[in-house]
């Protein structure tokens, strides 16, 4: 289950790639037609609508890229998924990122970069979260953090310094969560 799918880009390279079956929840109308050009089973709705119609257990894993700091109740959302599928792979924007920190110390405006590009009044990001931030409420979901990949703006994996510090240097981070 990939929910805020987007075009259907990752969800046809999981069905392809790893041959298996899959479904994607995606809001805009746009996306969602992308998802009918690619061959993508998709429905289309708000994910946090679409999320309490699926049974317990119907997915063995559920994904959430880039979608959390978009949704209006981020826990719900989380738990949701937690209901219909054992597996939940998340990743999100850092936004207590050094850069971002720095841009607002400096010019005193919300900051606009490759991994945030959007102007202050545009965005769809309405939670502003930390890796600090999703991990203790993924602890207080009882949900368990398997793994967790520090990325870049462009997805690649950030090594090194970031590790050791990852709320103030990872761009975004990727979490394999278990419940």
């Amino acid at each position: 289950l990939d929910l805020g799918c987007g075009d259907g880009a990752l969800l046809e390279n999981l069905i392809t790639e790893r041959d298996c079956t899959g479904l994607g929840v995606e809001r805009e109308l746009e996306d969602f037609h992308a998802c009918i050009g690619r061959g993508v089973p998709v429905t289309q709705g708000d994910l946090e609508d679409e999320l309490p119609r699926f049974g317990a257990g119907d997915f063995d894993v559920a994904v959430l890229s880039l979608t959390l700091q978009a949704v209006r109740r981020p826990d719900e959302v989380l738990t949701q998924m937690k209901r219909v599928a054992p597996r939940l792979i998340v990743s999100l924007p850092n936004f207590a990122h050094w850069r971002l920190r720095t841009a607002i110390a400096i010019k005193g405006r919300m900051p606009v970069t490759d991994a945030l590009p959007y102007q202050w009044y545009d965005t769809p990001n309405i939670h502003l979260c930390t890796i600090a931030d999703f991990e203790s409420l993924a602890r207080e979901l009882d949900l368990g953090i398997e793994r967790r990949i520090l990325i870049d703006a462009a997805g690649i994996r950030t090594k090194g310094l970031a590790n050791r510090a990852p709320n103030l240097l990872a761009e975004r981070a990727v979490y394999s969560l278990g419940s």
